[in-house]
């Protein structure tokens, strides 16, 4: 297991040369695939200025296909941040919230964990030279196959939260290292997990004697709040639920000795409670129920703090109908080269509408109309909101520009209709990418 989260994230490599090395090689000679993916910034020069940058070109080519540009420079910055407030805290980054392969790759690099939730997804991060201890498997409904490839690989904390999958650990990976999901009340959560994950506090001591019974570690607790959590007191209560799990544990002949506080840190400012809230409130509660001196081990899975505001999705206005209303009024319908299929799959479901910037001299100007913005696709359903949005009348060819698009969005992407998906381009500074390149 990694042991604290380094404050200083990209400022030292110490310990970290071997994924550093794996980077670099990856990295290839000029003119690799990589390399033209990767985007230098010059002294003073912003990833938003490298997105005004792409407009411009593709504006004067014959393609303007939707694209994004990650400022892998923003990933560093929130994991420098994240470890900062929460200094006991390791944290576990979720894969499938991002699994693009340079995020993977930075973080690697940078020395964070790795929360997966499949075969996939741990092929992607052992692929990078990750050491299987710096693995969570914490899906809890795991298929046996997936069971079996990392037994074989030697990743050994898994998460379970029933009798069911205790015997089907028992049967393909005896010597895992079990961590027990709770039960969380998460109702306040942007997406709640609950529902689907986490035994009740009630049934804990029988799962864990169970595990017992059958011969399996369980060495921890984890809970996890629900995506983009609103209500911070939420972890107070899961920390000490998870300190009675504790008590449970031992009773049952346990060593318990890792707690993992799980996700739902928020990802932008303005949607819900600050993320350094959140880390008072559970600095808070890991020294009231977890107190340093217990030698407990932290750890945690964030994924929209680590990602949402590192991508930016620009999309281009392919078709346009204007519509009369009966009482003379105008509303428009614009149809973009991006949408629910591609990288908007989560748009309908976000409780704060993400409004774009629109990319037009003067447009500040210009009279606002009730809008309905559509994706390429011919299903209705691909649409970025289910009501009407307030925007000038623009043009065929005219770009709109979505920030913060870093979550979910490349995981979710699909082809459907013979739509690509968006082209992601990655940004970083000259110091990070020494960083990447130099290698004790």
């Amino acid at each position: 297991m990694p042991g604290r989260c380094p404050v200083e994230g990209s400022a030292g490599v110490s310990g970290l040369s071997a994924p550093l090395r794996n980077l670099r090689e990856s990295l290839g000679p000029p003119g690799s695939p990589w390399q033209k993916e990767l985007i230098t910034l010059g002294p003073g020069e912003s990833a938003w200025q490298v997105v005004l940058k792409k407009i411009q070109e593709l504006s004067n080519s014959d393609h303007q296909d939707p694209f994004m540009v990650a400022d892998l420079g923003m990933l560093a910055s929130r994991h420098r941040a994240f470890c900062q407030a929460l200094p006991r805290v390791s944290p576990f980054y979720a894969v499938k919230c991002n699994s693009s392969p340079w995020i993977l790759r930075v973080l690697a690099a940078l020395g964070t964990g790795f929360d997966c939730a499949s075969q996939v997804e741990l092929e992607q991060v052992l692929g990078l030279g990750v050491a299987p201890s710096r693995i969570i498997y914490a899906n809890p409904c795991k298929p046996s196959s997936h069971l079996r490839f990392a037994a074989h690989h030697g990743v050994q904390l898994l998460t379970f939260d029933s009798e069911e999958e205790l015997t089907k650990v028992a049967q393909h990976h005896p010597r895992a290292r079990l961590v027990l999901r709770l039960w969380t009340q998460d109702s306040q959560s942007s997406f709640p997990l609950s529902a689907k994950f986490g035994a009740r506090l009630e049934v804990c001591g029988h799962l864990l004697t169970f595990a017992k019974d059958l011969g399996l570690a369980v060495v921890g607790a984890s809970f996890h709040v629900g995506s983009d959590c609103q209500t911070p007191q939420t972890y107070t209560q899961a920390i000490a639920d998870c300190q009675r799990v504790f008590e449970m544990g031992r009773r049952a002949g346990h060593d318990m000795s890792l707690l993992d506080i799980g996700g739902g840190f928020p990802g932008a400012e303005g949607s819900g409670p600050k993320f350094e809230e959140l880390a008072r409130v559970i600095n808070a509660a890991l020294a009231q129920d977890f107190p340093e001196e217990s030698g407990i081990e932290v750890i945690a899975e964030p994924g929209r703090f680590y990602v949402q505001s590192v991508c930016t999705a620009a999309v281009n206005i392919i078709a346009k109908k204007a519509v009369l209303e009966p009482g003379g009024g105008r509303k428009l319908k614009y149809y973009l080269s991006d949408g629910h299929y591609g990288s908007f799959r989560l748009f309908l479901r976000e409780p704060v509408r993400k409004m774009p910037i629109v990319v037009k001299e003067f447009c500040s100007e210009l009279p606002l109309f009730p809008c309905t913005l559509y994706g390429p696709t011919c299903d209705a359903f691909d649409r970025f909101y289910l009501e009407e949005v307030w925007l000038p009348e623009l043009d065929v060819g005219d770009w709109l520009i979505f920030p913060s698009m870093g979550t979910y969005a490349s995981s979710m992407t699909s082809s459907f209709n013979g739509f690509l998906p968006a082209a992601i381009s990655y940004a970083m500074d000259p110091e990070l990418r020494s960083l990447l390149e130099t290698v004790p």
